[in-house]
């Protein structure tokens, strides 16, 4: 009897064990199977994540490509404004404010700058002649002028702009008093930079009889070699030039940027030819 309880427990035992074990390995299969899902999970979301980075690097070079792109259409549009602003500009500056004069081009009896003003009493010779310029470059004359007077050095304006009609009539003057050697000091009417309203003629209460007579040997010549360029100025007629005698106290305007580079290579107006002054005109007034 104690035998068969034996045997019945051990049975139970062996049975209990079974069902544990049986359960157990049916557990681990389960987990086994989730593990295996969560793998299958991680390596989906991986290949997903693989995925959304590969497409946000193409989004960030797409990005980029708009950009240069946008880049590009905006220095376009700056580069058509500014060629439509220098368009509009040069179409509202005077073509012939550069223009060589002097025994090449000419001036019609018609041209009249077209806004002439009066230089200061002050600064003229003779102040019952008034005298007027270009309104764009008295600003730059009467600089010119207080800085002079500031280093000491008094400059007096003796002629400005001429018509054609005045320049006939002075040059006729000439031609009676002086007959054909009028014509090396003398421009005939169309010819003259004082048309243009941008050249003046200057002297000093230096010398006393002759405006002009030794005005190279003045120390406002000399200053004005060494500072007229810096207010836009220079000397059209040097000395050994091909159009007419030295003219010391013959100034024109031509705008800093050209004057300044003229000082600097050490040349003079009448030396370059017409298309590389043309480039100067457009900043002829900055």
């Amino acid at each position: 009897m104690k035998r068969n309880i034996i045997e019945i427990v051990l049975s139970a035992l062996v049975l209990v064990l079974a069902i544990v074990i049986g359960y157990g390995g049916w557990q681990y299969s389960i987990l086994d199977q989730e593990k295996i899902l969560v793998i299958n999970e991680n390596l989906e979301l991986k290949n997903q994540l693989e995925i959304s980075l590969a497409q946000q690097a193409e989004l960030n070079q797409s990005l980029l490509e708009q950009e240069a792109n946008v880049r590009s259409l905006g220095e376009q549009f700056n580069e058509i404004s500014n060629t439509v602003g220098t368009l509009s500009k040069l179409s509202q500056t005077d073509k012939e404010l550069l223009q060589k004069y002097s025994k090449v081009f000419f001036l019609n009896e018609h041209y009249t700058p077209n806004n002439l003003v009066y230089i200061d009493e002050d600064y003229i010779s003779d102040p019952d002649k008034p005298l007027q310029i270009h309104g764009e470059v008295w600003p730059f004359l009467k600089k010119m002028l207080a800085r002079a007077s500031r280093d000491d050095i008094e400059l007096q304006i003796l002629s400005a702009f001429r018509s054609f009609g005045e320049q006939t009539s002075l040059k006729a003057q000439y031609l009676v008093n002086y007959g054909e050697g009028a014509n090396r000091f003398s421009a005939d009417q169309g010819y003259s930079e004082h048309q243009l309203g941008t050249t003046i003629d200057i002297t000093t209460p230096e010398l006393i009889t002759h405006p002009l007579l030794g005005f190279e040997d003045t120390s406002a010549y000399a200053w004005l070699k060494d500072n007229a360029h810096r207010y836009g100025f220079v000397l059209s007629y040097p000395e050994n030039n091909n159009y007419y005698q030295f003219e010391p106290w013959h100034w024109r305007f031509v705008g800093t940027d050209l004057a300044q580079d003229l000082n600097r290579s050490k040349e003079y107006f009448y030396d370059l030819p017409q298309r590389e002054i043309d480039d100067y005109l457009i900043n002829i007034f900055d």
